[in-house]
């Protein structure tokens, strides 16, 4: 059986060799970084923890196993999300349970409608949450992780990621409908 591009790119990792380095950032840099964007907002922050990332994958390539195409994307991506997880524990950026009081529960009766509304402007809205939210948001929604699965990654108790998702929910609808009264406010 032949190698495949990212088979063959694994094994020059593996010796060490700069040039490979050099290329897996170049070609996965700007996804990761994408990924990072989701859980901070800062750029400052983003460049940070992309940098903890390759040096936490410099120096565990040895750890990594190739379980077929895409595997190595995964892995880096998994890396990725756990330095961002990282970086707002240490930040203490967590909405805890005695910090949800300055944001009410918001009934969310209908599923606000995102027609209309870019991507760009979305994922601002997400950015705008405060961090827990914004932390447990992302990792049920793109990550697709339960609420315990979210517990275990935050050091949160069940019911505080649900709680967190469901006000997260509540403040994104509020914000949709802000953002479309506001665009038919433009057009009168």
């Amino acid at each position: 059986m032949e190698e495949n591009k990212e088979q063959i790119l694994i094994r020059r990792l593996l010796t060490k060799e700069e040039a490979a380095w050099k290329e897996l950032f170049g070609t996965y840099s700007g996804s990761l970084a994408g990924v990072c964007t989701r859980y901070l907002p800062g750029k400052d922050d983003v460049h940070d923890v992309l940098q903890n990332s390759f040096i936490k994958m410099f120096r565990s390539i040895e750890t990594f196993e190739y379980r077929g195409a895409g595997s190595l994307k995964a892995w880096m991506m998994r890396i990725s999300i756990n330095e961002a997880l990282k970086h707002i524990k240490q930040n203490s950026g967590m909405t805890t349970d005695a910090d949800v009081d300055e944001f009410p529960d918001i009934a969310n009766d209908e599923e606000p409608d995102l027609e209309e509304i870019s991507q760009d402007a979305i994922m601002k809205m997400i950015h705008s949450l405060p961090d827990g939210y914004r932390t447990v948001f992302n990792l049920f929604v793109f990550e697709k992780k339960s609420h315990k699965e979210i517990a275990g990654l935050l050091g949160i108790a069940e019911n505080s990621s649900a709680s967190q998702f469901h006000r997260a929910k509540g403040l994104l609808a509020r914000k949709i409908k802000e953002y479309k009264m506001s665009k038919e406010a433009q057009y009168e």
